[in-house]
């Protein structure tokens, strides 16, 4: 598809806020050379059908984990938690090969780009698929979410996750986690092995690992001493009680607590979830220049806890979105699902918004519109000469974005609207969304029916 050379916005959010008449250029890279305001639409521009926003960054994705989105909502014997959820995404993993990953990949890929986000970050440890003829390598499964994202059009930071251990002091895995494991030496191996990969069809590449209780803490260290370490460092921490309890139990301290002890977090880390903290924890974390990986709707499905959002804002601490799991796939049900749940936990209303009088749809977007491009390695966000022409044009033509003014838009997007606001998504200065549909959207949907039907 052909690159477009010069768009114009009517109204489009700049880093310095909401402009009018702008014309937006982008060279055949899809990168933005020129932002021009005041200007009135010539004959050879294309018009964008609505106000312009950037797409974000979504910085948490286990790309497989699409495929079991709603079979794991029936009741078991026990209560039910993140560790019996587990079981069923082992029992899934166990029927998946590449290809069908993949596939799932492909499809998810192309529903975050409709839900308005502009790059993925992949925190991907299935490593090892079942195959004719016994699993495949993790060279071959990294390179398969490479080729999912190339074909969906999303932009793509790829964090191979190191796992090693079924809880902490190095317990040895268990069969439901023998997909996910490698060595120090294997691990490190396969980075080495993808860097010219991922530079090849413009991706980053980080690394992550699993969590704590995956990882010794002497792992930990090799692998963070290792040449590879440029890129963004992920890993989960403090996701459930039981976590908090037996890291207690291991080593006397609680997990943000033990990693901003002895692990060298600084502004290249994501603490994904870090749910469970105390007041100097979170306190800790924030100043540590680390961003805090929020995915509000697992969280919510998984029963996890809440975040404390507005003490870590208090703190002045970077904050991002993802979709984790993808029992959601927007960035309306996300933020929405981040504010409402400061709301029910503090029985008060507009939790995060900067001060009176701010919008909270626009607080919220301006904060994981920085966190996120921190997480995913970028230099910068927002739309602006130099960065990747990653767009969402919301619709113009409905009633509620039409008559919008200002930040009002986006909180009718984020709390009245959600996905179906979203028009057009431009990606890497490339069309991958238009009218509400993805470019490949029936072909994608056709490959992952049939996956579907096979692990059904």
């Amino acid at each position: 598809m052909k690159t477009p050379q010069t768009l114009f916005c009517e109204r489009v959010l700049l880093p310095e806020g909401w402009t009018s008449d702008v014309m937006i250029g982008i060279d055949d890279g899809g990168m933005i050379v020129s932002i021009q305001p005041g200007r009135t639409r010539d004959a050879d521009s294309m018009l964008a059908a609505g106000p312009v926003v950037p797409a974000l960054q979504n910085l948490h994705s286990h790309a497989f984990q699409r495929a079991m989105a709603g079979l794991a909502e029936k009741s078991g014997s026990t209560d039910d938690s993140f560790w019996t959820w587990r079981e069923t995404m082992y029992r899934l993993v166990e029927r998946m090969s590449p290809d069908d990953v993949e596939v799932v990949a492909t499809k998810l890929y192309s529903e975050l780009l409709k839900g308005g986000f502009g790059h993925v970050v992949e925190f991907h440890y299935f490593h090892h698929a079942v195959t004719g003829s016994g699993r495949s390598d993790g060279f071959e499964m990294s390179a398969r979410i490479l080729r999912a994202a190339e074909t969906a059009g999303i932009g793509l930071t790829h964090l191979p996750v190191f796992y090693a251990h079924a809880g902490f002091g190095g317990i040895a895995p268990n069969d439901g986690q023998k997909p996910f494991i490698h060595s120090v030496d294997g691990f490190l191996s396969l980075l080495e092995r993808l860097a010219p990969e991922c530079k090849a069809v413009g991706a980053r590449l980080g690394l992550a690992i699993h969590s704590i209780r995956a990882a010794t803490p002497d792992e930990m260290r090799v692998i963070l001493s290792s040449e590879h370490t440029g890129g963004p460092i992920h890993i989960h921490v403090a996701e459930q009680e039981r976590e908090v309890e037996d890291c207690l139990a291991w080593s006397g301290r609680r997990p943000v607590e033990y990693l901003l002890d002895e692990m060298p977090v600084d502004g290249r880390w994501c603490a994904i979830h870090a749910t469970h903290m105390t007041p100097d924890e979170t306190m800790r974390l924030a100043r540590s220049g680390a961003v805090a990986g929020l995915c509000p709707a697992t969280e919510a499905n998984l029963g996890d806890g809440i975040f404390p959002a507005t003490d870590f804002a208090a703190q002045a601490g970077a904050y991002g979105i993802g979709t984790d799991s993808h029992v959601a796939t927007s960035v309306a049900e996300e933020l929405r699902l981040l504010e409402y749940s400061q709301r029910l936990r503090d029985r008060r209303r507009n939790r995060l918004a900067a001060g009176p009088g701010t919008s909270s749809g626009r607080t919220v977007f301006d904060a994981v519109l920085k966190g996120g491009a921190q997480a995913a390695g970028q230099q910068t966000s927002g739309i602006h000469i130099g960065a990747r022409a990653d767009l969402v044009v919301l619709d113009g033509s409905n009633p509620f974005v039409g008559t919008s003014t200002g930040d009002q838009v986006l909180d009718r997007w984020l709390f009245a609207l959600g996905s179906e606001a979203v028009r057009d998504v431009m990606a890497g200065g490339q069309w991958v969304v238009q009218d509400g549909r993805h470019r490949n959207e029936d072909e994608i949907n056709r490959a992952f029916r049939e996956v579907l039907l096979k692990l059904a």
